[in-house]
């Protein structure tokens, strides 16, 4: 009758250790480290990075305690925060000489102690969000209307573009804030560029009016149209700003919209705010221009003359001149998508471009115009540019085309990122900056830690006592259940925070009154005369829907918490439905199993342990106490 079968108890067995295994790295605590990321997207990270790095601190008389290597960084790992910070001096002297132009990011950071054979079975740590791990926390102000500026100066570029391939001959086509201004010498010409700015440019309202012996057309984007560009801006700098965080190595940041014209950054872990700071500030933005294939060009670029007028003199990855001229053809707001791949006839690696409408027909243009000339792709980072690639034009181009040549697998696809790498669409400014520091972040991590133990340790010794042999399996069914859910936080790669740690708590609470169920269904068995098998069995199969109805109602409003919260309420929801589900099973099926290994084999059973029950005397007077 209340016997498991032997997979059930394998399932049990096969369950505690999975939790026990992922639970362990969140006891191992974090150790200072050291970590060096590219500071410029044509830098790359890998083992001759970690080679320098190795050498560096060896040269500076530092030995790290572990150090790994990972696509985008190299950490070291150091026991110590005063080795952390020589080795930082250290790396900053070896790797960045120029201060002013970067090619590496040296950032303190924390690192998990766990052991490599965990980090084998991909067993980390929760992670732990800026309350509980220290960090800095940012509030950007982005400015919207130098985004409204930018694309009122594209649609002056658009429509002067327009016009001419219409041949409507106006005086003048001027930007004026965030309105465009077209002169005309006659009223034919301003009806036709009336109709084509409605044809072409929906974003767009006109107002005209006469000035004299001119008429003026007055064009402005239209309320809705700003809206919608000031909504994609305030994305597309999240995107951005979550490409540079990358650099940090920051577990989990936290990058969110707050009103119509502010970002929240929370940076868990970083220590150094300068250098977060700085990554912040810092974007891509890529052009596509003509090489100067001129005599003089080409003087230049070997090194026998100087650079013409109109060109500027940049720099390829393998560090040779390349001469481009200044005409910008069009940037990397044009460029929709980015993809490697490999030419069908060739089999050569290539990389697949996707450009805009505006962005299309511009490339057509200057196809059609420069066949056979080489167009530089150049990448600029706190004002310096860089050329990644100058390929031949071969063909007419448009919307979309393809790179190839003389590249590998990895040249392409690191290529492809970086044509995708974005710039900020609007520019921003730090309005508001809070530190908080590690030691305050452990002090969180204590206080939190020590209320969830007491109030585990409180229940224990209450169910103990009241229930005898019965608490002593609810308490251990509950331990598994706290086990469980630590585990399953850290298998999802969850951000605990102090609301996290609330709602671990809570769970605590909810998870016991499952077992109080339990055990007093039991007990009215006990009381009804039913034999000490048939009671547990009872027991449990009878408690089973009262706890599946209670806990589904309280799941509900953990999932509608969880749709419809943001921030620390989102945390708690996290916690709390996943306790509900780790509860369900540790307090049933867990529970049951112990109970059934203690009692199930014993046939003649007479009595539990299970705390007083009182049965009423036959003649219906006054209760006697039995066991």
């Amino acid at each position: 009758m209340n016997r498991y079968p032997v997979w059930k108890y394998a399932i049990l067995v096969v369950v505690l250790l999975v939790g026990l295994i992922y639970a362990l790295p969140n006891f191992f605590g974090e150790a200072p480290a050291v970590q060096v990321s590219a500071a410029k997207a044509t830098v790359k990270v890998d083992a001759a990075t970690q080679t320098r790095v190795t050498e560096a601190l060896r040269a500076g008389g530092l030995t790290p305690d572990v150090m790994t290597l990972d696509a985008t960084s190299v950490r070291a790992r150091f026991l110590s925060t005063d080795d952390q910070l020589k080795a930082r001096d250290v790396l900053q002297r070896a790797l960045v000489p120029d201060a002013a132009d970067p090619s590496y990011v040296v950032a303190l950071n924390l690192v998990s102690r766990s052991p490599t054979w965990l980090t084998a079975l991909h067993a980390f740590p929760m992670y732990l969000g800026l309350d509980l791990r220290g960090g800095v926390d940012f509030l950007l102000q982005v400015d919207m209307k130098g985004a409204i500026d930018k694309k009122a100066e594209s649609f002056a570029g658009d429509l002067r573009t327009a016009l001419r391939d219409k041949g409507i001959r106006g005086s003048a086509v001027n930007r004026n804030g965030q309105s465009i201004e077209v002169r005309f010498r006659d009223a034919a010409s301003l009806d036709a560029a009336k109709r084509l700015v409605q044809d072409q440019f929906a974003d767009l309202s006109t107002v005209d009016s006469q000035d004299g012996t001119e008429w003026k057309l007055t064009a402005s984007i239209k309320p809705e149209a700003a809206r919608r560009l000031q909504d994609a801006a305030l994305k597309q700098n999240i995107t951005t700003l979550h490409n540079r965080i990358n650099e940090l190595g920051v577990a989990e940041p936290v990058i969110q919209q707050q009103g119509l014209d502010r970002i929240v950054v929370q940076l868990p872990g970083v220590q150094d705010t300068a250098k977060a700071k700085d990554i912040l500030g810092r974007t891509a933005t890529l052009e596509m221009r003509m090489v100067d294939e001129t005599t003089e060009g080409r003087a230049a670029e070997l090194g026998t003359g100087p650079v013409p007028f109109g060109s500027e003199r940049f720099l390829d990855r393998e560090g040779r001149p390349v001469i481009v001229k200044k005409q910008v053809l069009v940037t990397g707001e044009n460029l929709t998508d980015a993809q490697p791949g490999f030419d069908s006839q060739t089999q050569q690696p290539k990389v697949d471009l996707t450009m805009d409408a505006k962005g299309g027909r511009i490339m057509r243009d200057v196809s059609r115009d420069n066949y056979r000339k080489r167009m530089a792709m150049l990448i600029f980072e706190k004002g310096k540019g860089e050329v990644l690639t100058a390929p031949s034009i071969n063909g007419e181009l448009g919307n979309r085309f393809q790179i190839s040549g003389s590249m590998n697998v990895v040249e392409a696809n690191d290529l492809a990122l970086l044509l995708r790498a974005g710039s900020l669409a609007a520019p921003m400014e730090i309005i508001q900056e809070r530190t908080i520091g590690p030691s305050l972040g452990a002090d969180n991590i204590d206080k939190g830690f020590k209320s969830v133990m007491y109030g585990f340790l409180a229940i224990m010794v209450f169910m103990c006592l009241y229930y005898a042999l019965f608490g002593v399996f609810s308490s251990i069914a509950l331990a598994v259940n706290l086990l469980l859910l630590i585990s399953i936080l850290s298998m999802l790669q969850a951000t605990l925070t102090l609301p996290g740690i609330a709602a671990m708590a809570l769970a605590i609470g909810v998870a016991i009154d499952s077992n109080v169920l339990i055990n007093e269904r039991i007990r009215e068995e006990l009381r009804a005369g039913a034999s000490p098998q048939a009671a547990i069995h009872a027991g449990y199969d009878r408690a089973w829907g009262t706890i599946l109805d209670s806990n589904v109602t309280t799941l509900i409003a953990g999932i509608a918490l969880l749709a419809f919260g943001s921030g620390p309420v989102r945390g708690f929801a996290v916690v709390h439905c996943i306790g509900i589900v780790t509860s369900m099973f540790s307090a049933v099926f867990f529970s049951r199993g112990l109970v059934n290994f203690w009692y199930g084999g014993k046939k003649k059973l007479k009595s539990v342990s299970i705390g007083t029950v009182w049965r009423p005397k036959t003649d219906g007077t006054t209760p006697v106490e039995a066991n």
